[in-house]
């Protein structure tokens, strides 16, 4: 299979201004020579993306992956290195990209279309789904000024998708959209990927990965930290979130507007909790496997360095295929004192068939704050199912048999009744 996308030994530099002349006469002062320094948003990146399938590019705020999405797309220009394309490529980068806010949501379609590719007559073809893709007709003689933020993505995804592109790029923007509609997104997505359309999905959200993406690259600091299956990369993702940028000597990409609000971006570092160990405990420590519906206990060891006040234990379970079976956050909050400590997750029953298992844990801030502690996968649970049950669940089932439908009556006498 041939690649759509080549990148090869892209890099892009910034200049990041270290004062800022606004009158004449300092400029004239100064010979118009601004002090500045170099940022490299991008270092030395090769990728191949294969036609047909679809790849993620994950990594925190100001690593990189909208810098190099937009490199791909030809809204930036690599400063060094080069980048093949093979087919017509459609992208949704941000928040209100190709609009015309003065004009309104029809000349815009048109403009944009225009934009990608198309003719006006393709456009007239496919103006009404775009519109009802997009659930804007009462509004789309208004100018786009007015829309909301979600009413700008709806937009903009619905040209964007109705291109029919071989190549699409997507960022982050399906996060501002309501639920219904990122379904509805994402049902399209689907099926461009059943027609062999080659797919760029940009997020910091690695759930959105492992749902659509065959592959995910990994970005840190401008640079290109791995690329393999979702699982292995997401793992490898947090480890370079619990690092945080001090330890690794990220400096938050210029995808921002200013040095300010780049380094407002930063996560810090946090290692105020360690996971010393984690261990599986069941009822039968004689047998290699687990039986379906048999208890048992996930033990995390902790090392706490610095009290925390109030935390919460996060577990969850994943299947051979990457897909969630069981996610908690924790519902209770705990206080962690300094020194060793022990979280145990009790389960009366685990009603998984046969397999293995992946469990995460992590310890975490209330409300989805900050990580402290996190371990993936923390320890495996193989199941062996002695029945005759398949799937992933052992559900609990009693099949009962009616033999009549009233008193005196059979189910089969009734049978013979009916018409043949």
């Amino acid at each position: 299979m041939s690649s759509a996308i080549e990148v090869h030994g892209v890099s892009k530099r910034f200049r990041l201004y270290e004062e800022k002349y606004t009158s004449l006469k300092e400029r004239i002062i100064h010979a118009g020579r601004v002090p500045y320094h170099d940022f490299w948003a991008l270092k030395d990146i090769d990728l191949e993306i294969e036609q047909g399938e679809t790849l993620g590019i994950l990594g925190r705020n100001g690593s990189g992956k909208s810098t190099l999405l937009k490199c791909v797309a030809g809204v930036l220009k690599p400063s060094a290195g080069e980048i093949r394309l093979r087919g017509h490529l459609a992208a949704m980068l941000e928040l209100g990209a190709g609009f015309q806010p003065e004009l309104s949501g029809r000349d815009n379609i048109y403009l944009n279309a225009s934009l990608l590719g198309m003719s006006r007559r393709e456009v007239d073809n496919s103006f009404d789904d775009i519109v009802a893709f997009a659930e804007l007709e009462e509004f789309i003689e208004n100018q786009v000024r007015f829309y909301s933020s979600g009413m700008y993505v709806r937009l903009g995804f619905a040209v964007a998708v109705n291109v029919n592109p071989d190549i699409l790029l997507v960022d982050e923007v399906l996060a501002v959209g309501d639920e219904r509609f990122q379904q509805k997104c994402m049902e399209r997505i689907h099926r461009f990927q059943k027609e062999g359309r080659t797919i760029v999905v940009v997020s910091h959200a690695p759930d959105m990965m492992r749902q659509l993406c065959n592959r995910v690259a990994v970005i840190n600091a401008g640079q290109l930290v791995t690329v393999g299956p979702p699982g292995e990369a997401i793992r490898r993702f947090r480890d370079v979130l619990m690092d945080g940028p001090e330890a690794t000597g990220a400096i938050p990409a210029a995808e921002f507007e200013s040095e300010a609000e780049l380094l407002a971006e930063a996560v810090p570092t946090n290692r105020r909790v360690r996971v010393v160990a984690v261990r599986l405990e069941t009822d039968h420590p004689e047998r290699t496997n687990m039986h379906p519906g048999e208890p048992a206990r996930i033990v995390v060891d902790l090392e706490v360095t610095s009290e925390l006040p109030g935390v919460v234990f996060g577990c969850a379970i994943w299947n051979q295929d990457e897909d969630l079976v069981f996610n908690s956050e924790g519902a209770e909050t705990h206080r962690l004192p300094v020194g060793r400590s022990q979280v145990i997750f009790h389960f009366e029953s685990l009603p998984l068939l046969d397999g293995s298992y992946s469990v995460n844990v992590k310890v975490q801030e209330p409300g989805g704050g900050t990580v402290h502690a996190r371990m993936e996968p923390a320890v495996i649970i193989p199941v062996e199912n002695p029945g005759t049950t398949t799937g992933i669940v052992a559900l609990p089932l009693r099949v009962s048999l009616e033999t009549g439908t009233g008193p005196g009556e059979s189910v089969s006498s009734l049978v013979k009744q009916l018409p043949s």
